[in-house]
């Protein structure tokens, strides 16, 4: 998916980037939640897709919990301001629990879509 909106970037190198942060320590912020994310320096804007996981996934979150929505977030190499303002909107708006539940329960693509939509 990230790779058709990143068609210069290769799905490998996107995976790469993700899974080097995972190295580092887990993403998984609490309360079915995780925010994987890598810089990578062919990417010329921020992109973030969303994931909700119909079954949770251990993901070693810092409450142990499973998690079952993903947002995932590729940024610019370099470009540390816009990354860390990105990650704290990001993390801000996944702390409203009415937003998470409506997240949760959306059936289809367009329902996830107009969910995050409706929050801007």
């Amino acid at each position: 998916m990230a790779h058709n909106k990143l068609p210069y970037l290769t799905q490998q190198d996107i995976l790469n980037a993700l899974t080097a942060r995972e190295k580092l320590g887990s993403t998984g912020i609490g309360r079915g939640i995780a925010i994987p994310h890598g810089r990578m320096s062919g990417a010329q804007e921020p992109l973030a897709l969303i994931l909700v996981s119909e079954t949770a996934i251990n993901f070693d979150a810092i409450d142990n919990r499973p998690v079952d929505i993903f947002v995932a977030l590729i940024v610019p190499d370099g470009d540390n301001q816009q990354h860390l303002k990105t990650l704290a909107t990001i993390a801000d708006k996944l702390n409203d629990k009415e937003f998470c539940k409506q997240l949760r329960a959306a059936k289809s693509d367009s329902e996830l879509y107009q969910v995050i939509v409706s929050q801007s």
